[in-house]
């Protein structure tokens, strides 16, 4: 599988993973140093929005993909995804969400990791 294949099915790894709360999973597609900025601004370590996956802070029920751009140049990349998400966040009720994901990734061992994503509408 070539690497523009493999970052869009991390992608949907990701939200599957968002999903199922399953935040091993999560922590294994991120980088020792990876932030995610949420579209409040609020910038977060990995661990800290982890933690709000598994406290219910951030709850995601479904997820379906409008677009998955990749980039590649050597062991760096950058994704933008565009998906129709279903959530309920800090304490709010269920709603549909226009998602966009900025990601930047970079292979490390091998191996590509999400070391950042910024999160938007579109």
């Amino acid at each position: 599988m070539d690497d523009e294949k493999m970052l869009r099915e991390l992608y949907r790894e990701y939200w599957r993973c968002m999903i199922a709360k399953d935040a091993d999973g999560l922590r294994g597609m991120m980088t020792d140093d990876y932030t995610l900025q949420h579209m409040t601004g609020v910038k977060q370590s990995a661990e800290t929005f982890l933690k709000g996956l598994l406290d219910g802070t951030f709850n995601y029920f479904a997820a379906e993909h409008d677009s998955i751009e990749v980039t590649v140049a050597g062991d760096r990349a950058s994704m933008i995804g565009k998906s129709r998400v279903l959530a309920a966040v800090y304490g709010g009720g269920k709603h549909s969400w226009r998602l966009r994901g900025d990601f930047t990734l970079r292979k490390e061992e091998g191996r590509w990791k999400i070391s950042s994503s910024r999160a938007s509408t579109y």
